[in-house]
């Protein structure tokens, strides 16, 4: 059985014709968004490279992982920050009448959550937590095979949980705000802030600052990237271990491009989330790197089908 995903970017948009046997993907284009073309014309670029991609192939469905607040029932775009006139947009229905198939529109961070249930870490597990570190931080929970979304669907922004109060300023208003701080936005604001005080950090004999050139100052030894990973490390920690509290997860993955940083991250997270849990809690749980990469947004969007059709069994 094929079925296909759409990773839906402001910039981008990634399209795979994926084996829901093993998540092999088959064919996979990148198309150019141009959202100020309108969103008649997005949808139709997303259509004709649907189409493109799945000739001379029988697919099932088609999943969409969608930036924003989406009513997944209905397939809906209720808001995106990268789409201004998506406003209560019919995405699924539109998408749907012009490949004459079924359309599941989905959160791009629940559809991270599902790709790691389907076809990643999360294989075999019902109690999964899912973070994706990149400009933003989101976050999915799969609970008992579900996946939780609360009341109108928009449940689960685990990047917006307070793990610093009074601290940096979040895009979403408020305050200290995991996103504020453990998103690649974030360490790169953090960098810049910081140039006064360590004016000799090898980050700014880089080209270009980014979480990367953070990272690997702080592997050298860089004060000041050793006192960013540090700040990180800690929020994500207490981020993490709250969600152990609540949803009990078997396994707690961490995607994205900051979670590239490999053990300078992960290794230290465990250690401080070890000592942050509560002792009922302690060997209850794993903290691991996704192993999806950059496939992950394709593959969790393939999965929104495959979750759909299992839910409707």
């Amino acid at each position: 059985m094929y079925v296909v995903g759409i990773d839906l970017g402001g910039t981008f948009f990634k399209v795979g014709l994926v084996d829901a046997k093993d998540g092999k993907i088959i064919r996979k284009i990148e198309r150019e968004t141009k959202v100020h073309e309108g969103r008649a014309k997005v949808v139709e670029r997303m259509a004709q490279a649907v189409l493109e991609i799945t000739e001379g192939f029988q697919y099932t469905g088609v999943g969409v992982g969608s930036p924003g607040s989406i009513d997944h029932d209905k397939g809906i775009v209720r808001f995106s920050p990268n789409f201004p006139d998506w406003v209560d947009f019919e995405l699924g229905g539109e998408l749907s009448s012009l490949l004459n198939k079924p359309v599941f529109v989905e959160n791009d961070a629940n559809a991270f959550v599902l790709g790691e249930k389907w076809f990643g870490a999360g294989k075999g597990h019902e109690h999964i937590v899912a973070l994706t570190l990149g400009t933003g931080v989101g976050g999915g929970v799969i609970s008992h095979g579900v996946l939780i979304t609360g009341k109108d669907g928009i449940g689960t922004e685990l990047g917006h949980v307070i793990v610093e109060p009074n601290g940096p300023l979040c895009g979403c208003g408020n305050y200290g705000c995991l996103e504020a701080i453990a998103s690649a936005t974030a360490i790169k604001r953090m960098a810049i802030e910081g140039q006064k005080k360590f004016p000799e950090s090898e980050i700014f004999k880089a080209e270009e600052i980014s979480a990367k050139v953070v990272f690997d100052a702080a592997r050298n030894g860089d004060l000041l990237g050793q006192t960013i990973v540090n700040r990180v490390v800690n929020a994500l920690a207490i981020g993490v271990a709250n969600f152990i509290h609540i949803f009990n997860p078997s396994i707690v993955v961490i995607g994205g491009g900051v979670s590239r940083a490999g053990d300078i991250l992960f290794t230290p997270l465990r250690e401080k989330v070890k000592h942050l849990v509560m002792p009922s809690f302690k060997g209850t749980y794993e903290i691991v790197q996704s192993p999806l990469v950059e496939d992950a947004g394709i593959l969790g969007a393939a999965s929104i089908v495959l979750q759909r059709k299992m839910n409707q069994q």
